[in-house]
């Protein structure tokens, strides 16, 4: 465990800046979540409070994009050491209510909770940009990689045409894109494994995918 102060700091086209969250981005951070995840469960939803606590339990983890003043992009994460072979779990447990209380200190992957940008912010590489910021963090605590569970965010609109597991299979052989899953996988993610009622949003038909990324990839 590091007791290192790492910040983060990251110029991109247009003058947006990526950088560690503060504590004045709380409240934006809520009003972005609901509109990135306009229909996830609202128990499910992080909230400006949450935001806060997370400050205090692994501020390095937690980045925001802004444009000037304006929270337009976010990714919250914590350390954990995660067992493959055990690998199922939803995401309200991993939210643990929001407050990022299965935080580990000494943990060996970064767990990616959360990660969205505005829509009119969109098709400009800012999630590769959180990426690239969440790794670099990785990079510096000695950590194994990146972690996450990215929503099969195609499959609600096809659920009754094909299940989840063709859908997925389809995805990991590259025969099927989707609109979360499949930008990511370019970035250098490998799916691990399909999650079924990962989650409560009718988008991706409560599936998620285990996807790692390696520390030695590169962003």
């Amino acid at each position: 465990m590091t007791t290192e102060k790492i910040e983060y700091y990251e110029e991109l086209a247009g003058g947006l800046i990526v950088r560690n969250t503060q504590t004045a981005h709380a409240l934006q951070l809520e009003e972005l979540q609901k509109i990135v995840f306009p229909t996830l469960a609202d128990d499910e939803l992080i909230r400006a409070v949450h935001y806060l606590r997370h400050l205090e339990v692994f501020p390095e983890g937690q980045f925001v994009i802004t444009d000037k003043d304006k929270v337009i992009g976010m990714t919250t994460t914590m350390r954990t050491n995660f067992d493959f072979e055990n690998h199922h779990h939803t995401f309200k447990e991993t939210i643990a209510g929001g407050w990022l209380s299965n935080h580990d200190p000494n943990g060996d992957w970064l767990y990616g909770l959360d990660m969205g940008v505005l829509p009119a912010y969109r098709g400009r590489g800012l999630g590769r940009a959180l990426y690239r910021a969440r790794h670099a963090v990785a990079r510096t605590l000695g950590l194994k990689g990146q972690l996450t569970v990215g929503m099969m965010s195609g499959y609600g609109a096809v659920s009754g045409e094909v299940s989840g597991v063709q859908y997925y299979e389809e995805l990991r052989q590259g025969l099927r894109k989707d609109p979360t899953l499949t930008p990511q996988m370019k970035i250098g993610f490998v799916p691990v494994a399909l999650m079924p009622e990962h989650l409560n949003d009718p988008v991706c038909g409560n599936y998620g995918v285990l996807i790692k990324l390696d520390i030695d990839k590169e962003v």
